[in-house]
């Protein structure tokens, strides 16, 4: 199952009355819930056997955090601009391979489904594209960094 086909389900789930929603395809399978306004959820995991549903992921939170509700602040760094974030958990590359050049570096343009670069999770590598067009302002993560769900990777103005 590819990452737009989860994207469309995250979306489908958004839209619609459903708290929760897991499809299957074959022996892979996708369970996506959600969780009230302020509270905190795992990121959606992808089960190669069914699995017994795992309990959820609480991030710690900071002072800061928890007096907020538990949003954390954006980042003061962060040049105004669309800001691209991780779907997922995993390490980020910025080219194909080793040997190639980056997908895209800082002053490029980008138009909207060019790749930006790719997040290696569980042997498997997702491709990160821009959802909107423009130019990278920021790179925010380095090639071979272990990655966070919802980090900020690309600032695009």
């Amino acid at each position: 199952m590819d990452l737009r086909k989860i994207k469309k389900l995250i979306d489908l789930l958004e839209e619609s009355n459903l708290a929760e929603i897991e499809i299957k395809e074959g022996e892979e399978s996708v369970r996506l819930a959600r969780t009230p306004k302020g509270t905190v959820a795992a990121a959606p995991q992808m089960m190669h056997a069914p699995v017994a549903a795992p309990s959820p992921v609480m991030p710690m939170q900071g002072p800061t955090e928890a007096a907020s509700g538990g949003t954390p602040k954006p980042a003061a760094d962060l040049p105004a601009g669309h800001v691209v974030r991780a779907p997922m958990v995993g390490t980020f590359y910025a080219s194909p391979a080793p040997d190639k050049p980056a997908f895209v570096s800082v002053g490029q343009a980008v138009k909207a489904g060019d790749t930006l670069g790719v997040i290696e999770a569980m042997k498997m590598f997702n491709p990160i594209e821009a959802d909107v067009s423009g130019t990278v302002l920021k790179m925010m993560v380095e090639n071979g960094q272990p990655i966070e769900f919802d980090q900020p990777l690309f600032v695009i103005g």
